[in-house]
């Protein structure tokens, strides 16, 4: 089922920079819109700070990142 979307309150600059990108790609300023919303929400979800912390590797002690003089 097709579904319209209504955007409203758009600057100028960047509903301008829309129909140049779609100008660029050689599609129509809506096969722009839905191609940059298709982009934007096939991302993968973003990691949060505990899980990128879990993916680093262990390399070295405390002591080897301790940068207080001795």
């Amino acid at each position: 089922m097709a579904t319209s979307l209504v955007v409203r309150n758009i600057e100028p600059a960047v509903a301008q920079a829309l129909k140049e990108a779609a100008a660029r790609h050689g599609r129509s300023a809506e096969a722009e819109h839905r191609e940059i919303l298709r982009a934007a929400l096939a991302r993968p979800a973003r990691r949060t700070f505990k899980e990128a912390l879990a993916s680093m590797p262990n390399v070295g002690t405390d002591e080897d990142f301790d940068s207080r003089p001795a």
